[in-house]
């Protein structure tokens, strides 16, 4: 056995790239090893700005030897009316390197075949290994080049390639780029190295300043920070997309520190933390209690000499961020809120769907209708119809413009600023929330109104012009905002049923003439889109497969009570009698479908268990309704669950489809007004139970 390396050095990647790219190396080699039926220990991926590799200990030097029966023509066509081998038979076992005497005969499916057993040996490992050049040409990026005359689209040129069995260069090219045991350094502190063998692939290149394990490198990073913060009696909190980034910036990293203008900390934090962060890639420096410092953190790539010279520099370009900041926040402040939003009229959201000034508008409809379902009282009222007014005035302002992340937030300030109610100020903010899926949702019922009615806008404005997410598209990001509906009704525990939600904005669309397809078409794909997001909350629960089936062939309703009723579901399926229970109801639901929803008439009951279930069945009725609407789903669930043994023994005394058709029909119509309150729970049908 021998350890493979492999490493691609390139020009510096896009940050972005780095991890995924060093990724799909790893994987894609190691399932080139495995196709190719060659054993091996572990496979370690490698990666910096300047290189992608991998490390693959114990390789075997043979691919497996393996054993498999080859099947050729059927027996009627290998032998001829006297029984001698055909031309067909003794053709076949040539081409697999045997004779007619290895022949022997297989039935499958009630004919018999002509059979050989093959042995096919391995191949030399050393010898397969050059083609591990079409596994790197096949990584796939984000976004491509060329490069001189080149035909290959790369994520960057290749600059060196080693490749290395034991201590043999494996003979490879990528464009005009061979092979060798050969790396590089640091850009600027190191040197090329010699690999002579893949064990000394990470320390070789450590000395020459380059930190080949991205975890390696991101621990020191952390370890820098720390030792900053213990020496300085800071707080530096670690953005983790933040410090991946960074990581992949460099090769060798050292932590150092800057100062800035403590006048800068006039402007809100969030607008200096942003600054850092996006467009310099710096860390926050907080005190002990929370509060920004005029300080920063940054990571350069390189050694810790001349780190005064590296911190005035990177001082002077902060503090030209931070001064257009300062100004934007000045500037903003002297435009009032009126005359922002009347520059939202002027801003295209859609080109079918008119300016961001008439969005506004429609949610404010939608928002009032919420707020008169809900019945929240005329203060509450008032602060969502404001709140809609100026959610989105901060659009138009320098320091959105500049930082696009920052609306809502800049929206809360300024409203604030400009005297506005304290609950809207917050609401303007809330209003985007959820933004990730891991984002809370609106803590005040006035942001969540107009979150929910905002989101509702562009996802049913979207779908009524056919902008439907499918595979991995979604400009909109109508999926996540879904998502936020969902989870904003959930934790705020209101009773809205998610059909007339939707009608509710349909109606608003319908009115204004923006309807491009029919609105049942509409109202059907957006009941299967909030489907989806709804299954995935069941599966996050840990709700079974087939019960989340069946409860996504229900209607949604009040998306509280839906989770509930599937969470229940799963809570007793384990419980003595829960079999019965779902065998039964299902059984109605099933004959049900054979009938019509009619008057009853007693009369037509012809033996007591007709009776005793109609008895049974008015009475539960009444109860179960009045707990399901109390939300004590559970209680609900019981309920239904006693009719299970009236269920049983009316079927074994009961011949539904009586020879009287006016009975026949009755005892149809029973069933049908027995499932229209079963299936109000689930559809009980897909429920798999053993």
């Amino acid at each position: 056995m021998r350890d493979l390396l492999l490493e691609i050095g390139l020009e510096e990647m896009p940050a972005r790239f780095v991890t995924d790219s060093m990724n799909q190396l790893q994987t894609k080699v190691a399932a080139w090893l495995d196709e190719n039926r060659i054993s091996y220990e572990t496979v370690t991926a490698y990666s910096t700005p300047r290189r992608l590799a991998v490390k693959v200990t114990g390789v075997a030097e043979k691919q497996e030897d393996i054993q498999e029966e080859a099947k050729g023509p059927a027996k009627k066509i290998a032998l001829d009316a006297e029984g001698n081998w055909s031309k067909a038979a003794q053709g076949f076992v040539r081409g697999q390197g045997g004779t007619v005497e290895d022949i022997f005969f297989k039935e499958i499916k009630g004919v018999e075949y002509v059979h050989v057993n093959k042995f096919v040996a391995g191949k030399e490992t050393v010898a397969l290994l050059p083609t591990l050049q079409e596994v790197v040409v096949g990584l796939h990026f984000g976004k491509n080049m060329r490069w001189g005359h080149n035909d290959l689209r790369f994520v960057r040129p290749v600059k060196w390639i080693i490749a290395l069995f034991g201590t043999e260069i494996i003979p490879m090219a990528i464009t005009n780029v061979t092979s060798s045991n050969t790396s590089r350094g640091h850009r600027f502190l190191g040197e090329e190295v010699t690999i002579t063998d893949a064990n000394m692939y990470e320390k070789a290149l450590e000395e020459q300043f380059v930190i080949v394990n991205p975890e390696t490198r991101k621990n020191m990073i952390r370890e820098q920070l720390k030792a900053l913060e213990a020496k300085q009696n800071w707080t530096i909190p670690v953005d983790e997309e933040l410090l991946e980034e960074v990581n992949n910036l460099v090769e060798y990293p050292t932590a150092f520190f800057g100062s800035f203008e403590k006048e800068f900390l006039e402007v809100p934090a969030e607008v200096l933390i942003t600054s850092m962060k996006e467009h310099q890639r710096y860390f926050p420096v907080m005190d002990t209690e929370g509060n920004l410092l005029a300080h920063f953190v940054a990571v350069r790539n390189g050694d810790d000499k001349h780190l005064d010279n590296v911190a005035r520099g990177n001082e002077k370009v902060l503090r030209a961020r931070l001064s257009d900041a300062a100004f934007f926040y000045r500037e903003d402040q002297k435009v009032a809120i009126a005359d922002r939003t009347k520059k939202l009229d002027s801003i295209v959201f859609h080109e079918e769907l008119g300016t961001i000034g008439d969005k506004v508008r429609r949610v404010g409809e939608t928002s009032a209708k919420l707020v008169e379902k809900l019945q929240f009282d005329a203060a509450i009222a008032t602060k969502v119809a404001r709140t809609v007014e100026i959610c989105k005035f901060d659009l138009v302002t320098h320091m959105v413009y500049e930082f696009p992340e920052l609306q809502g937030l800049m929206g809360e300030k300024y409203a604030r600023i400009f005297g506005e109610d304290e609950e809207v100020a917050v609401a303007i903010n809330e209003h985007y929330m959820p933004r990730s899926a891991d984002d809370a949702t609106p803590a005040s019922d006035i942001g969540a109104i107009v979150s929910i009615s905002d989101k509702l806008d562009t996802i049913v404005g979207s779908f009524s012009i056919g902008l439907i997410p499918s595979g991995s598209q979604d400009p909109y990001a109508l999926r996540r905002q879904a998502s936020g509906v969902v989870n904003i009704l959930l934790a705020k525990e209101w009773t809205l049923s998610l059909e007339t939600l939707l009608s509710n904005v349909i109606d608003v669309f319908e009115a204004k003439g923006l309807l491009k397809r029919s609105r049942q078409e509409v109202l059907e794909d957006l009941y299967s889109f909030f489907k989806l997001r709804l299954k995935n909350v069941l599966n996050e629960k840990g709700v079974s497969y087939d019960i989340v089936e069946a409860m996504l062939e229900t209607v949604v309703g009040d998306v509280n009570t839906f989770v509930a009723r599937a969470v229940t579901l799963e809570a007793n399926r384990t419980n003595e009698g829960f079999k019965g229970a779902v065998e039964s109801l299902s059984r109605v639901c099933n004959i049900a479908k054979k009938g019509e929803l009619v008057q009853l008439d007693e009369s037509l009951f012809e033996v007591e268990e007709e009776k005793v279930l109609f008895s049974a069945y008015e009475s539960m009725k009444k109860e179960y309704f009045v707990l399901y609407e109390q939300g004590n789903i559970e209680a609900a669930f019981e309920k239904l669950a006693t009719l299970s043994p009236v269920i049983d023994a009316y079927f074994d005394k009961v011949m539904v489809m009586a020879d009287d058709e006016k009975v026949r029909n009755n005892r149809l119509s029973q069933m049908v007004h027995l499932a229209h309150v079963i299936q109000t729970f689930t559809n009980f049908n897909t429920i798999i139970v053993k």
